[in-house]
């Protein structure tokens, strides 16, 4: 098949699904609905793609961004049948394109492999055959469409549960309403259509009839059942993305990753080979695990770069940044937006960094606050250091140069720069720069009365009324 342009129906709400947002919206393995079936679309070759949008139009079209240009969308204004959805998607395919792959948008679980199969199976040295579909048996069909075939074994129809006589009810091969088709017969095809079925609705499936009546319909039989399943309410969904979840586990698996119990990889995510991901480890959107990282038990990373032979020690969390070479985080971490741990850097318990630089070797072990800060190669952060990076206005920048120390409770008043091989003492307010080499204090004097304890406590009792 040539020019090939998917047509994807993503027009209804849902109403199972018990949601103001469009069942295609919902999110299985860290992508919508709709992204899992415009990615296998792609996959199989489709050029663009055309989404029928209808519920909730405005933030399905926002969820398309991502692709660009590659995918469009057609509004379908009423909901009046998927026959009506294909003929609201034909003013805006465009006419180069010689065949449609028409999917709906809730089966995530399909594979490019089956539609690729689907695609082949339309000759382009017969002219007679104007589509194919994608059939498979199940062992409850209740509410499917059936595939209604001749002595012979051609497709003549499709018949929905509705329509359907007691026979035809005990028909076991169904329809999960995947199509490719000449474009051509689909135009002609779709204005044939009537709404004489119990929904009163035009149904894409009577065009199934029109191209058997031209002997041009042709049935792919799909082996696996399980991934052409539609989404209707949230324990399907559910289910639909336990399946998923552990399709991707057995791939990483295979691949020499070591996935142990509950660990779960969304779609989007890369893991290279020889990486150990303990269990209860979430790896969400565009997180990339190079060769040989460690992730231990608990962690939660969203959109994260880790790099070759890094640890991350139990329940770290960190989002949209990156961790060096050989780095260690945790156990308890949490790398907030934009923050970049260097090479065999170190960010330990109860520590919090947030548009945070830690260049190589640099660490902050212990119960620090580092927010918009640059922290140079083998700088020391001590325990309970805090960089105070907000006035309540605006934030404010903190330059730690190369090999300084910054002693425990210690606080940074940004905007401030500490040189190369400062020392910071020990509960230290720094509120000024401190030069290369320098020792910066600044502590209240400390005075001892002699024998004044006993007298306190007496006077804080007395005071107390006990």
């Amino acid at each position: 098949m040539n020019n090939v342009t998917a047509v994807i129906l993503a027009a209804g709400q849902g109403t199972r699904m018990k949601s103001q947002r469009a069942k295609v919206l919902h999110e299985l393995a860290g992508r919508s609905l709709l992204h899992h079936v415009l990615t296998a679309a792609f996959e199989a070759g489709a050029k663009d793609a055309l989404v029928v949008v209808g519920f909730d139009a405005d933030n399905v079209r926002a969820s398309l961004a991502s692709f660009g240009d590659r995918v469009r969308t057609a509004l379908q204004p009423e909901q009046r049948g998927t026959g009506h959805a294909v003929e609201c998607a034909l003013a805006e395919v465009p006419a180069s394109a010689e065949h449609l792959l028409i999917l709906c948008g809730d089966t995530p679980l399909i594979q490019s492999a089956d539609l690729e199969r689907l695609m082949k199976a339309m000759d382009p040295s017969d002219a007679s055959q104007v589509l194919s579909l994608l059939t498979c048996k199940v062992t409850d069909p209740t509410g499917y469409g059936r595939i209604v075939r001749d002595g012979s074994g051609a497709v003549l129809a499709i018949r929905e549960h509705r329509d359907c006589s007691e026979a035809e009810r005990a028909i076991d091969e169904i329809n999960p309403a995947m199509y490719a088709a000449r474009a051509s017969f689909v135009r002609e095809a779709v204005k044939q259509l009537k709404p004489n079925n119990a929904q009163g609705e035009l149904y894409f499936t009577d065009v199934v009839a029109q191209a058997a009546a031209l002997k041009g319909a042709k049935a792919v039989l799909a082996e696996d059942a399980s991934t052409l399943v539609g989404i209707n309410d949230r324990a399907q969904l559910f289910a639909a993305e336990e399946v998923m979840y552990q399709s991707i586990t057995d791939r990483l698996r295979k691949s020499g990753v070591t996935i142990r119990g509950d660990a779960r990889v969304d779609a989007g995510v890369v893991v290279e080979q020889d990486v150990v991901l303990e269990r209860g480890v979430v790896l969400r959107g565009a997180t990339v695990v190079r060769k040989g990282a460690f992730i231990d038990v608990g962690c939660v990373l969203t959109d994260v770069v880790v790099a070759e032979g890094a640890k991350l020690q139990p329940y770290s969390v960190a989002t949209k940044s990156s961790v060096g070479s050989k780095a260690h985080i945790g156990p308890f971490s949490h790398l907030r937006p934009d923050s970049e741990i260097g090479d065999e850097a170190h960010v330990g318990n109860f520590v919090e960094t947030k548009k945070t630089v830690l260049r190589k070797g640099a660490k902050a072990n212990h119960l620090a606050y580092l927010g918009d800060g640059d922290i140079g190669e083998g700088a020391n952060i001590g325990a309970g250091t805090i960089f105070c990076n907000y006035d309540g206005f605006r934030k404010h920048k903190t330059e730690i140069g190369p090999g300084a120390f910054v002693g425990s409770d210690s606080q940074i008043i940004a905007p401030v720069k500490i040189g190369a091989g400062a020392y910071v003492a020990t509960g230290t307010t720094v509120t000024k720069d401190v030069p290369d080499d320098a020792l910066a204090i600044a502590r209240l004097k400390q005075e001892n009365k002699e024998g004044y304890a006993s007298k306190l406590k007496a006077r804080l009792k007395a005071g107390s009324g006990k």
